[in-house]
């Protein structure tokens, strides 16, 4: 029996023993803050307000290189977005506002944020630095809505931090992340067991986790662009076009997703370096040593079922002089791609190479968890007819 034989018939069994079971006894919040580092400057600067912020330093001061680490929304109204290199967010706003950042106010401020969220429950799973799920169905206060724990949540770090976050709520964490993004900024979007259905239809099929470029291409030749559209395949041909990534979304799309609010986290980082007997002198070599690393951290990424919200590369001379530099930006970064981009910018803030490179290396930090369906490259190859891991980029 083939892999493709193999996976089918395990699922055909999986269905005949357990049918479909929705789970709507949870209450479950996602909190995300909205346009965090961005948010923090200009609550420490007033005078920002109502400018375009861009965390990043500026273009002017780094002969054009830097990746923007976030936007505030008038910035994004421009265009800008984090990952974008800061000579092209200048190009879109060039009267915006550039700012270094400093990570570690935001760190610190992400744990007053946490430490809100404990007043509430103890079952929390940070997604990242500006964003955690709660599950709230047992909770410290013993209310029985987790509407109301919501608001006493956005209330708190309003008051207390000047802050503002946006919140989805529902009874499971597929549908509170798609609430939470629903209405930005200070949002509260409810998904009742009741209404799920009737959201899930009007969703676009980018919008639902796990679908990403390659897949709405895929999506698009068999002309399903909604959740509605998504309805009309069976199970057996979600699977057969998308494997994993199908078995998953003909639940989602019925709103069944039944994974836990997970409250541990097992790695802070992960990282791949090489030391050359020979050193590195031009930037051909360097730049495909960096791909080769990059591959390497995102191919660990995968099989740890994590991504990572900072890139810090170490470059080590020939004459030993070792330097390092961390960018970190509010996207999830997993694939080869994204690494390399920002690990390539980095490269040229650090430099070294007229001294001759010889050291490289890659590592991905803050670290979350990353549930296997919610991966942004079909799990499936149809034409190879085998169940595959993540393609690389």
């Amino acid at each position: 029996m083939n892999k493709q034989k193999g996976f089918e018939t395990e699922v055909v069994i999986n269905m005949l023993i357990f049918p479909l079971n929705n789970d709507t006894s949870r209450k479950i919040i996602h909190i995300d803050m909205d346009a965090f580092f961005a948010a923090v400057e200009m609550r420490d600067n007033p005078k920002l307000v109502g400018k375009p912020v861009v965390i990043a330093r500026h273009p002017k001061e780094t002969h054009g290189r830097g990746v923007v680490s976030t936007a505030n929304y008038k910035a994004r109204e421009y265009g800008i977005h984090s990952a974008m290199s800061a000579k092209e967010a200048y190009e879109l706003c060039p009267h915006a506002v550039f700012i270094s950042g400093n990570y570690q106010k935001y760190v610190e401020i992400s744990e007053q944020i946490r430490d809100i969220f404990r007043r509430y429950t103890d079952v929390i799973e940070p997604l990242s630095i500006d964003e955690a799920y709660l599950d709230v169905t047992s909770n410290k206060i013993h209310s029985t809505s987790g509407v109301k724990i919501a608001k006493l949540i956005q209330h708190d770090i309003w008051h207390e931090l000047h802050l503002t976050c946006s919140a989805g709520v529902s009874y499971n964490k597929f549908l509170a992340k798609l609430g939470s993004d629903f209405e930005k900024p200070h949002g509260l979007t409810v998904i009742k067991p009741e209404d799920a259905k009737q959201f899930l239809v009007k969703l676009p099929i980018e919008k639902f986790y796990g679908v990403g470029k390659k897949s709405v291409e895929r999506f698009s030749q068999l002309e399903i662009k909604t959740g509605g559209d998504l309805l009309t395949l069976s199970e057996m041909q979600l699977i057969q076009e998308f494997g994993k990534l199908g078995y998953s979304l003909f639940r989602k799309v019925r709103g069944i997703h039944n994974a836990p609010v997970k409250t541990t986290r097992i790695r802070k980082s992960i990282g791949k370096e090489n030391t050359y007997a020979k050193p590195l002198v031009t930037e051909e070599q360097v730049n495909a040593e960096l791909a080769q690393l990059a591959q390497k951290v995102s191919a660990a990424l995968t099989r740890h079922r994590r991504y990572g919200q900072t890139v810090v590369i170490k470059v080590r001379t020939k004459n030993f002089a070792t330097k390092t530099k961390r960018l970190t930006v509010d996207k999830k970064i997993a694939t080869t791609v994204d690494i390399l981009k920002l690990a390539e910018n980095l490269f040229q803030e650090v430099g070294g190479l007229e001294a001759g490179i010889r050291l490289l290396g890659i590592t991905v930090t803050s670290l979350y968890s990353l549930e296997i369906e919610q991966l942004e490259l079909p799990l499936w190859q149809a034409n190879e007819g085998v169940v595959n891991s993540p393609k690389k980029d």
